[in-house]
């Protein structure tokens, strides 16, 4: 991608349309060879910016997906046990000794997400995804400073494993832990705003194609003002097209629909939520 407008131009083609900070911030990324960091509350994009990205690319998408208690084993690689299991007892019947050289070595080793896209051998380095870093626990990301630095990766019986071409990497965070100083440093960073109403109304009209144009304006409209409200968690985009989905499919063309009400637990997702937003509702449609 030769600039910001490029990258615009082609997250543009395949339905994924950015401002001009997050438009310069993967150029940046992809002319530096830096991962990128991306936060932002859940539901405005970060995930489907990755994927996107691979379509705009185009390149293979690799992701690892985190949560609390995750291990390098299931992240950067791990060695297939069974199969050394096996290859004991077979040396064993021909009376033959095999020794830790002839265990630990490429053959056994079983690669995770991140060494997958170190040793990725196609025409295009892979797009990796590190959903929700913050998901996982500090220790973990201690494991990824090697590769964010140099898209490497040590295995301890091999040696070291180097990208030929490094991935595309980003990582996405919610907030709801600090992330490593460390970690950041090695990133460039993107804070992604929910948009404003005429750019969510974009997004939405590409994504439920099926939804009349009114509908899709006053609920993007409404979705800005819910916004505003003191709410447990505020609707983001993804709730904003799930929401006019289903008042798409039910044939609704406006907010005052008395089946408005009945799609609420799209976007609202506590108890508290629902009641503060269906009041939200009635005071807009009387």
């Amino acid at each position: 991608m030769i600039d910001a407008a490029d990258v615009r131009a082609r997250l543009d083609a395949v339905d994924y349309l950015v401002d001009d900070g997050l438009a310069m911030a993967v150029f940046l990324a992809l002319r530096l060879g830096k991962p990128l960091l991306l936060e932002g509350e859940p539901g405005v994009g970060k995930t489907a910016a990755a994927k996107a990205l691979s379509l705009a690319l185009p390149a293979p998408l690799i992701r690892l997906q985190c949560y609390e208690g995750l291990t390098a084993g299931e992240a950067l690689y791990e060695w297939n046990y069974q199969r050394q299991l096996l290859a004991i007892r077979l040396a064993e019947a021909r009376h033959e000794k095999l020794t830790d050289a002839d265990l630990f070595t490429a053959e056994f080793l079983q690669e995770r997400p991140i060494l997958r896209a170190v040793r990725h051998s196609g025409p295009t380095p892979p797009v990796l995804l590190i959903d929700e870093i913050d998901r996982a626990d500090d220790e973990f990301e201690a494991l990824l400073f090697e590769f964010l630095g140099e898209a490497a990766i040590t295995v301890p019986e091999l040696g070291t494993f180097t990208a030929l071409r490094p991935p595309v990497v980003v990582l996405t965070s919610n907030r709801s832990r600090d992330l490593h100083d460390a970690l950041r440093r090695r990133c460039l960073y993107h804070w992604i705003e929910f948009p404003a109403p005429a750019r969510a109304a974009e997004i939405v009209r590409r994504s439920v194609p099926g939804a009349t144009e009114p509908l899709i304006r006053s609920a993007t409209e409404f979705i800005g003002r819910v916004r505003g409200l003191e709410l447990d968690k505020a609707p983001g985009l993804a709730e904003t097209i799930d929401w006019v989905s289903a008042l798409s499919a039910l044939g609704v063309a406006d907010l005052t629909d008395a089946a408005v009400v009945t799609t609420l637990g799209t976007i609202a997702k506590t108890p508290d939520d629902r009641t503060a937003v269906a009041l939200a509702v009635h005071q807009e449609t009387s």
